[in-house]
């Protein structure tokens, strides 16, 4: 179990600054994560890594010479937002482009492809390779779809590697690619990973048994047997990665880097014990070792288990991998150091404030009084939305919720206090929720407030139609960014009839109070609907047995706030209306 922190929702910024300060020789620190502190010459290709936090030494430590430029490093189990992968690519950036490579996961595809097309938009070249290394997720014909586990060494070295010898984007990409397509992984785990803070372990496996095809985010595995001896286990990881070949590779003879890793607590004697036997039956099966790894190189906080990579090398491959690395987790060779960069990175835009008129100021300040009451509805009920999200995902929805949530409240009280108008006030809160919480919900979120925001406007007071029109676009941007479908077992099955129920109520003529409660109710209900639901999106797609019978957390925190802010409205319209009341009594 995790023992040490502070604030849970602060967790991640203080690893991170502790990080930091302990590697100055290699890194420093940069708005969204950390990059090189070392000289990144110019017109070399950018080679950006990233995802949650929780995975030590991915992916703050494989950044320095001859590995990583930067890191864009998210919240526990969280990809980053758009806006820090934005961020460490443009501090890192020389002129050649930018190569962005992470494991194949909802919230990261999201944001590091929203992004990229923030990047190309401005002229910068981008090109991305995703990790999709684990053989347990997905079968051979779906490849595409498998997730990302310690095969992220692989891709990351690779493409690094081909930057450091002066290969343009393209060329980049391509052995990246390459990398990916020849990079087998599977993995098992005796214990389940424990969040700071959290009562409970996100999964458990009974005693003498095994989770088999687990994931690296606490997800709980595909299959179950009972522990094998050492011997066994090195039978078992080895049998499956055999089955499956990468194309136009040869067996006998062939050139491979085995990678046996370590999860988290897992011991290193004990994997030693393991790799004893593996090698043997690597080199029965004739196979020449090469590099031969066993220690920790993508972790599951404190998960005791390990995976085995294959690693299946061609002569440009092997000549690759060769290239000396010094990154803070991750030495290789002799690299000659060079000098400590002193470029001060640029500093981040504060949010433009669009000055409101006296009726959108009145508007902004009922903007924060909704997002405090989202604070004080997601506060209440973190611990349930993480428990939920433990079932078959990674148990990180309750404290991404509340990092977005109190990181939006924040920004939209400066901005009504600078006096903007209710769009922008909104605007600034969507930015900061969709950046401070990172993951799929952070991206969704703030497409929705930013769509809703669009609809207020800084002049006027906004009606019952103008907010539904901006739910209706914001749903439309949901399903446009996530692509998620109703059924899916997402947030989209929730806001499918909320928007659709509100948009109705606007129509008729309803006051707002009285179609945002229908509409609530209905939100309500489908989130409840959502625990019969196999899920076909996101993390929990390949654990799908498991959470039936469990709600799907994003549609559960969708209606908690939707009903929160129905009761807000109600209060509002009730004070206004006894105030009305007793004037026209006077």
């Amino acid at each position: 179990m995790t023992r040490l922190w502070n604030a849970p929702a602060d967790f991640a910024d203080e690893m991170i600054e502790g990080f930091v300060a302990a590697n100055p020789r290699s890194v420093r620190r940069a708005s969204g994560g950390v990059i090189r502190s070392t000289v990144i010459p110019e017109g070399q290709v950018a080679v950006v890594i990233g995802g949650g936090s929780g995975h030590y030494p991915a992916f703050g430590g494989l950044v320095g010479q001859g590995f990583a430029h930067g890191a864009a490093m998210g919240n526990l189990f969280a990809s980053p937002s758009a806006q820090q992968v934005y961020a460490i690519a443009k501090a890192v950036d020389r002129g050649a482009g930018v190569f962005l490579s992470y494991g194949n996961y909802a919230g990261d595809v999201l944001n590091f492809d929203a992004a990229q097309e923030r990047l190309r938009a401005e002229g910068i070249p981008t090109r991305t390779v995703t990790v999709t290394d684990d053989i347990f997720s997905a079968p051979p014909a779906e490849k595409h779809k498998r997730r990302g586990i310690a095969g992220d060494l692989t891709v990351f070295r690779t493409a690094a590697a081909a930057a450091e010898a002066g290969y343009d984007l393209d060329g980049v990409t391509r052995f990246a690619a390459l990398a990916n397509e020849r990079t087998r992984s599977f993995g098992v785990a005796f214990t389940g990973c424990t969040l700071p803070g959290a009562p409970a372990p996100l999964f458990a496996v009974p005693s003498g048994r095994m989770a088999i095809g687990l994931g690296i985010h606490g997800e709980p595995g595909i299959d179950e047997t009972d522990i094998p001896t050492a011997d066994g286990l090195a039978q078992l990881l080895v049998e499956r990665l055999l089955d499956e070949i990468p194309a136009g590779v040869s067996v006998e003879g062939a050139r491979v880097v085995p990678i046996l890793n370590g999860l988290g607590s897992l011991k290193y004697e004990e994997m030693f014990v393991v790799y004893r036997r593996i090698a043997q039956l690597l080199e029965a099966a004739g196979l020449v070792l090469v590099d031969p790894h066993v220690g920790e190189y993508c972790t599951s906080f404190d998960m005791a288990g390990t995976s085995l990579t294959l690693f299946w090398l061609d002569e440009e491959l092997e000549r690759l991998w060769d290239t000396p690395v010094d990154a803070p987790a991750y030495r290789r060779g002799s690299v000659v150091a060079a000098a400590q960069s002193d470029v001060q990175e640029e500093a981040v835009e504060a949010h433009e404030i669009t000055p409101g008129d006296d009726a959108s100021q009145q508007a902004a300040r009922t903007v924060s009084a909704a997002l405090r009451v989202i604070v004080d509805t997601i506060d209440a009920h973190a611990d349930d939305l993480g428990r939920i999200d433990a079932i078959a995902g990674d148990g990180d929805h309750g404290i991404g919720m509340q990092r977005g949530s109190h990181a939006a409240l924040a920004a939209g009280i400066a901005a009504a206090d600078a006096g903007a108008g209710a769009r922008t006030t909104l605007a600034a809160a969507a930015d900061a929720w969709a950046d401070k919480a990172g993951g799929t919900s952070g991206a969704l979120w703030g497409v929705i407030l930013n769509a809703v925001a669009a609809r207020l406007g800084d002049v006027g007071t906004p009606d019952a139609a103008a907010v539904a029109a901006g739910v209706a676009e914001g749903l439309r941007g949901v399903q446009e960014y996530g692509r998620a479908e109703v059924g899916d077992k997402t947030l989209v099955d929730a806001l499918v009839p909320f928007a659709a129920t509100l948009q109705a109520g606007a129509r008729e003529g309803e006051r707002l109070r009285d179609a945002w409660a229908s509409a609530a109710a209905s939100a309500t209900d489908a989130a409840a609907a959502t625990a019969d639901l196999l899920p076909r999106m996101g993390r929990a797609r390949t654990h799908g047995e498991h959470s039936v019978g469990t709600p799907d957390p994003g549609a559960i925190s969708l209606a908690l706030i939707a009903t929160a802010l129905g009761e807000l409205l109600a209060t509002r319209d009730s004070t206004r209306d006894s105030a009305r009341d007793l004037a026209v009594q006077d």
